[in-house]
């Protein structure tokens, strides 16, 4: 019965040991792969550090899993995240790959139905993503776009001189479909 509570004062050690050399190893290498490691999580970067999380848990408790495995699991992750975002930032096919493209779903106040059902967004959404943006008015909007990462931009009408940063959108009425 007390194998349930304490196995002993040696995997206690062994926890503490490893948890902190696991984290200062984690630690390091976000900090060598820099910010971009960190940044606002589209899709693959939530896998990404699901992962990670998954991996500092088992390097932690499984006795089976050495800190330098662990360690190497976390340097393996992080380098195949760095290369998919040094690839897409060169690459706009390896891009919309890995995190999709913003989506428009109402524009000059007319929601867009086909691109709101395609998102899986609701009216009631959008109306939420305006007011929590200050906006009262759907004719005095742009347009309310779903970011790749999931949030809502939402852009307030603009004047016709004013250069547009909706270029990128996709399902922008009367925007042809663009090859990759």
């Amino acid at each position: 019965m007390d194998k349930y509570f304490f196995n002993g004062w040696d995997d206690l050690l062994r926890t503490l040991v490893v948890g902190v050399l696991a984290y200062i190893a984690l630690v390091f290498l976000l900090r060598i792969f820099g910010n971009r490691t960190l940044s606002k999580m589209n899709a693959f970067d939530l896998v990404v550090t699901v992962a990670l999380g998954s991996i500092l848990a088992t390097v932690l408790l499984n006795k089976k899993v050495a800190l330098a495995e662990g360690s190497l699991a976390f340097t393996l992750l992080i380098s195949l995240q760095f290369l998919v975002t040094w690839a897409s930032v060169r690459a706009g096919w390896v891009r919309r790959l890995m995190t999709g493209e913003p989506q428009m779903l109402l524009y000059r106040g007319e929601f867009l139905s086909g691109s709101m059902r395609k998102s899986r967004v609701t009216e009631d959404e959008i109306r939420a993503a305006l007011r929590s943006s200050g906006v009262a008015d759907l004719a005095r909007t742009e347009a309310v776009i779903l970011e790749t990462d999931g949030s809502f931009s939402v852009v307030p009408a603009r004047s016709d001189s004013a250069v547009s940063s909706l270029e990128d959108v996709k399902g922008m009425p009367g925007q042809e479909s663009r090859a990759g």
